[in-house]
């Protein structure tokens, strides 16, 4: 499927990295615990999925159902991905606004903001959970940490990131991504 917004290639570059992991997640280790505190590996996946679903839901679309990611982890989110990729393709549908959290937006913009920080974050998480490479895409962690940021203590909020880890000194932007989000590096 080819991206046709830089919006859409941006998601398109970051959702590779967690297809990646992904399909190297051995069978038996989508059980292991991840960052995500009482979160297996599998947890982390299928919030991914279900937070795909929920995006459109903010302009009156839907994503059709795909597998479920127990019984088929990389179908399931191929299938979220896929759908992401064709409606941020498509202008009328991506450019669709509504008043979210932070005031009026449309649904590429929120895509853009939460749904690639969501994926690129959670690629670190399975990847921890399940001992692949750990590293993210470094053209992305530093704008996606300045948006963090920017959510000021909205990122605080319950199920969302717990507190700050204190970063070395000498951190990498990953690293202080990271620890920003309350994860042990």
């Amino acid at each position: 499927m080819t991206a046709r917004s830089p919006i859409a290639a941006r998601y398109a570059r970051i959702a590779a990295g967690l297809t990646a992991r992904i399909e190297a997640v051995p069978a038996d280790r989508w059980g292991s615990p991840s960052p995500c505190e009482g979160w297996t590996a599998l947890d982390v996946l299928r919030h991914v999925v279900d937070v795909h679903h929920m995006f459109p839901t903010n302009v009156g679309l839907a994503l059709q159902p795909g597998p479920d990611p127990a019984a088929d982890p990389l179908g399931a989110w191929a299938s979220v991905r896929d759908q992401t990729i064709a409606l941020l393709g498509d202008p009328a549908r991506a450019g669709l606004e509504y008043d979210g959290a932070f005031g009026r937006t449309a649904l590429e913009r929120t895509i853009d903001g939460f749904g690639s920080f969501d994926v690129l974050v959670h690629t670190w998480d399975i990847a921890r959970a399940t001992g692949l490479d750990e590293r993210l895409d470094p053209a992305e962690v530093g704008p996606l940490l300045a948006a963090a940021k920017g959510w000021g203590d909205a990122i605080r909020s319950p199920n969302v990131c717990g507190p700050e880890v204190p970063a070395p000194a000498d951190a990498d932007d990953q690293t202080r991504l990271l620890s920003y989000l309350g994860r042990h590096v």
